[in-house]
């Protein structure tokens, strides 16, 4: 059927009929946007280094650039003459140099730049690319994690070919319980290990070993003998999905001596200035699906291990030491905003400040980073819902805005205005947050279509943030309500535990009473409601309609329709049991059912729009092709939208971000009254 088709060329809307100080934000000014990343301030606190991100309208890309500026915003200047995508940049100890990792024409490499001469050098020559960048005390070595291939596994080896002949590749065998990533797709055999280097460039020398993954940055030693990592050398550490424990390595020997040992993840370490204290997240693993982490302090062989009395049933992370020793930095997500806080060693708490984030460009999640200087001074990535991520810098209590990246397009758009709303679940009495976007040129003596937007996850949460996906949509003349229902993080662990072996659960209610909530204030018409989401959201959606037939039309995206299949299927199939289900699929398969909208789609009357990457891996297209196909079997209106190449993350590519929110918005306006 092509009623679909009609639509989609109807997606650029006219409002010349209409007077307006500004025009509406539109979707190609997607590519126009820009924003900051992983500043990195000097140690002296003079200079910012950070990731000037923006988006390549030629190659539909995304890119990173490193930009340098001094501590009043002022000599805003391009690192380096590459026009590559750049990034992970650090600091010397001494605030002389800058190293960082670049796109060569052999790969990826480590570069390092003299800030006094401008000068830079590749001092590497690596088989696969680097991160986590560490320089030593003393600024003679870098360390940092890179995959050491293993070879491919075969059951058999293949007969000799005649020369010249043209044969199939060879089968490929995997025999790891992880073999792929969404996003990547198969990974190539072996192992993440820690190296150093010579920060005047030479042999790296690895200093891990055995069949482990080393994911996480190192961390130095104030000596400069040893190495700290976090990392799971268990042997049964491919199953332990969660737990991971923190070790030292001597750099002379190779001997590794494990600091912590609990069932539980140990990991976010930082060394204290002295380096006789580490300070590590984690917690004991309870076996349920949402828990804070908490605060450690231990000395730096391991002993003397206590909790620091935090008291703020949040989660932090991101640890950074003040130069005394006397505390620490971290950061953590509050109600769905994303704050710095500083907590004394003794548990005394204080906020540094709000609105960090605007890193994610997309929908309205958690995200962003900081950076402290030896004298106190903060750079953070500051965001609101009217642009995304800028720099700004907080020294003793005056605080700077040292970027406005998009102060050419932002300022000349009409955005829809962000409002918080708060309303009472009618399944617990509790109270609940979200947000509404109106539509530009909003009147408040009207109603309007609404659309609800839920989040992914679903352990995570919306706030208030820019979203570029967000205010196309309110652009369209809806407004646009995005909820944090239970399951949501940044409410404590009880609220975000809620959905432990019970999602989709009550938070379908908790959305429903959102609305129910904008209809009672007279914002929204009770006849004119739209509905969709991404991942965990699409499964929400895809629930929602099976549910209930409010809803005009739905756009159901990425979602899960059977968890029995999703389970065993995707990349990351081996998370689920336990932490989300009672046990494995075929140990409880009434339970996998009863939480999969494929049992309610016998229930669905709305016309629903399905919407897939066709590269895929963490909710395979297989799964929105169960709805599509049981909605085609049963004549109730739909469509099924591939994106050709997208992963996961549907919207990586600025197109497909267009193209994300074009085909939403037109198969609504196929249902709009």
């Amino acid at each position: 059927m092509h009623y679909l088709l009609s639509f989609i060329g109807v997606l650029t809307f006219s409002f010349a009929a209409v007077a307006q100080e500004k025009p509406y934000f539109t979707n190609l000014d997607v590519f126009e946007l820009e924003w900051a990343a992983n500043p990195q301030i000097s140690p002296d606190g003079s200079l910012v280094v950070y990731n000037r991100h923006g988006m390549d309208i030629m190659h539909d890309r995304r890119q990173s650039r490193l930009w340098l500026m001094n501590r009043d915003g002022s000599g805003h200047r391009k690192l380096t003459v590459f026009d590559k995508n750049e990034g992970s940049a650090r600091w010397s100890p001494d605030g002389s140099r800058i190293a960082f990792v670049t796109a060569t024409d052999v790969g990826a490499e480590i570069h390092v730049f003299w800030v006094s001469s401008g000068r830079m050098a590749r001092i590497t020559s690596l088989e696969r690319p680097p991160r986590g960048l560490r320089w030593s005390p003393d600024g003679k070595q870098i360390a940092f994690v890179m995959l050491v291939p293993e070879p491919q596994p075969y059951l058999v080896k293949a007969p000799k070919k005649p020369k010249g002949a043209q044969w199939a590749e060879p089968p490929r065998v995997t025999t790891r319980l992880k073999h792929e990533a969404d996003g990547t797709g198969y990974t190539e055999p072996g192992y993440a290990q820690i190296f150093v280097v010579p920060a005047i460039g030479g042999t790296a020398r690895q200093v891990t070993t055995g069949e482990f993954q080393h994911n996480r940055a190192p961390e130095w030693s104030k000596d400069g003998r040893q190495l700290f990592f976090a990392a799971n050398r268990n042997q049964n550490w491919a199953y332990e999905t969660r737990n991971s424990e923190i070790y030292s390595v001597t750099l002379a020997t190779g001997k590794i001596t494990t600091l912590t040992n609990r069932n539980g993840p140990d990991f976010g370490l930082a060394v204290s200035p002295k380096g006789d204290k580490l300070a590590y997240l984690g917690y004991n693993d309870k076996v349920q699906t949402y828990q804070v982490n908490h605060l450690y302090l231990m000395d730096a062989d391991g002993r003397n291990k206590q909790e620091i009395p935090l008291n703020l049933d949040r989660s932090p992370y991101n640890l950074t030491w003040d130069a005394k020793g006397q505390g620490l930095y971290f950061m953590y997500d509050d109600q769905g905003n994303s704050k710095i806080g500083y907590v004394t060693l003794r548990g005394d708490f204080k906020k540094i400040t709000d609105n960090v984030g605007g890193t994610v460009i997309g929908r309205p999640y958690s995200g962003g980073s900081y950076t402290v200087s030896q004298n106190g001074t903060l750079v953070y990535t500051q965001t609101t819902p009217y642009h995304p991520a800028d720099l700004e810098l907080i020294d003793k209590g005056t605080r700077i805005r040292l970027t406005r990246l998009n102060a050419d397009l932002l300022p000349y758009r009409q955005l829809g205005e962000t409002h918080e709303l708060w309303w009472t679940s009618t399944v617990d009495q509790r109270q609940l947050q979200g947000w509404y976007v109106t539509p530009p040129d909003y009147d408040p003596g009207k109603q309007y279509p609404v659309i609800v937007e839920n989040h992914g996850g679903p352990i995570a949460n919306y706030g208030d943030r820019f979203s570029p996906e967000i205010q196309l949509l309110a652009a369209a003349g809806y407004v646009v309500f995005y909820p944090n229902p239970r399951g949501s993080t940044s409410y404590g662990e009880e609220f975000g535990n809620l959905l432990y072996h019970n999602y989709p659960g009550d938070d379908y209610q908790d959305v429903m009473d959102g609305v129910d909530a904008l209809i009672a204030k007279g914002i929204i018409a009770a006849d004119s409601l739209y509905v969709t989401g991404g991942s965990a959201g699409g499964i929400m959606t895809a629930w929602i309609i099976g549910k209930t037939g409010r809803f005009n039309a739905a756009a159901v995206v990425k979602p899960v329709m059977s968890w029995y299949s999703k389970t065993l299927v995707a990349d990351n199939y081996f998370y689920y049991y336990d932490y989300r289900f009672k046990g494995k699929p075929w140990e409880e398969p009434e339970h996998y059912l009863k939480y999969s909208p494929i049992s309610l789609v016998g229930n669905v009357t709305t016309p629903t729009l399905v919407m897939v990457g066709m590269n895929d891996l963490r909710t395979p297209p297989s799964e929105a092709k169960q709805l599509y196909h049981a909605l085609k079997v049963r004549q109730i209106p739909t469509a099924l939208v591939e994106i050709p190449g997208a992963s996961h993350n549907i919207v990586n590519r600025p197109s497909q971000m267009i193209a994300k929110t074009d085909h939403i918005l037109a198969w609504f306006a196929k249902y709009r009254k």
